[in-house]
C-alpha cells in the first residue's frame, strides 16, 4: 500500500511495535473471512514467539482474508508501548495480559476517530469547524494516554457520539459544495445493488450495505463513507476522488482495479492488481 501523508501515517498499524494484539485480544469466527475459531485473549495459532504473523505472506491463500482487511489505527504500538510502557503480555502475569487485552479495543475505537478527525481538518469546506474539531482531536488523544484503568472504565461510546456529532456537521459542510444533486443513502440496504456508472457525487453514505454492490465507474466524488460496509464491492474504475472518511479497511475489503481513482489519504491495496 502506498504511504498515507501527514499525521495519518501515526494512525496505521506499526506491527514493529507492537505485541501482536489484534492476533490475541480479538476472537476469530470460523467463516469465509477466517479459517478457524478463536476466543478473545487466546494467540491465533499462526503467531509466533516474536509477534509476527507466520502466514502473513499467505493470508488470502490460507484462509484469512479478514487479517488482510483489518488495521488498527495504531492502537496496537500505543497500548504496547505507551499504555503499558513496552511490557509483553507473554513475559508478564495474567492479569496484566487480560488487562492489556481488554484495553486494545478500546484505545482501538479511540484511535479510529482520531482518523475521522485528523481527515476532517483537511477538509477547507470544514474550516467553519475547524476549532472544533481540533479541540475535540486533542481531547481524543488525551484519553487514549490514559492509565489502562481510566481506559477500562470509559464510556467510549458517549464519546463515539459526541464525535459524530461534529462529523457530521463536517460532512454537511463538505458536501454542500459538491455539484450536482446529492443522494441521501444513509442506513441504506444497497447489497448487491446494481450501480454500474450511478452518479453519487456528494452522496451520503454513511453506514450503507454495500456488500458485494457493482459499482464499476460509479462517481462518488465528494461522498461520505464513514461507516460504509464495502466488503466485495466492486470498484472497479470508479471515481471516489475527495470522498471523505473512507479508511483503508473498508478499501482493503472491496475489490478494485488500477483505473480505480482513490482519495490521497488512502493507499491502492495490493490484491486489486491480481486478476484485474
Amino acid at each position: 500500500m502506498q504511504d498515507h501523508p501527514g499525521d495519518l501515517v501515526d494512525l496505521h498499524g506499526d506491527c514493529a511495535n507492537c505485541f501482536g494484539l489484534c492476533c490475541v485480544a480479538l476472537p476469530f469466527t470460523a467463516s469465509a473471512d477466517f479459517a478457524l475459531d478463536k476466543d478473545a485473549g487466546t494467540p491465533c495459532r499462526n503467531l509466533q514467539d516474536d509477534h509476527r504473523c507466520g502466514i502473513h505472506a499467505r493470508l488470502r491463500q490460507s484462509g484469512f482474508s479478514g487479517c488482510t482487511v483489518y488495521d488498527c489505527f495504531g492502537a496496537g504500538q500505543k497500548v504496547s508501548q505507551v499504555t503499558f510502557a513496552g511490557k509483553d503480555w507473554r513475559a508478564a502475569s495474567r492479569e496484566h495480559a487480560r488487562r492489556m487485552f481488554d484495553v486494545f479495543p478500546v484505545v482501538r475505537q479511540l484511535h479510529e476517530l482520531l482518523w475521522y478527525l485528523t481527515e476532517a481538518l483537511t477538509l477547507p469546506a470544514a474550516r467553519p469547524v475547524h476549532a472544533e474539531l481540533r479541540e475535540l482531536l486533542d481531547e481524543t488523544d488525551a484519553l487514549t494516554r490514559r492509565t489502562a484503568e481510566e481506559l477500562a472504565s470509559l464510556d467510549v461510546a458517549a464519546h463515539r457520539q459526541k464525535v459524530n456529532v461534529l462529523l457530521l456537521r463536517t460532512s454537511e459542510l463538505a458536501r454542500a459544495g459538491v455539484r450536482g444533486r446529492k443522494k441521501e443513502r444513509r442506513g441504506a440496504d444497497l447489497m448487491g445493488a446494481r450501480l454500474r456508472g450511478a452518479d453519487l457525487r456528494g452522496a451520503n453514505l454513511r453506514g450503507a450495505y454495500l456488500i458485494a454492490a457493482d459499482l464499476t465507474g460509479a462517481d462518488l466524488r465528494g461522498a461520505d463513507l464513514i461507516g460504509a460496509d464495502l466488503r466485495d464491492t466492486d470498484l472497479t474504475d470508479a471515481d471516489l476522488t475527495g470522498a471523505f472518511f473512507l479508511t483503508q479497511p473498508q478499501l482493503n475489503a472491496a475489490r478494485g482495479s488500477a483505473g480505480t481513482r482513490l482519495p490521497t489519504s488512502v493507499g491502492r491495496p495490493a490484491h486489486w492488481t491480481a486478476g484485474r
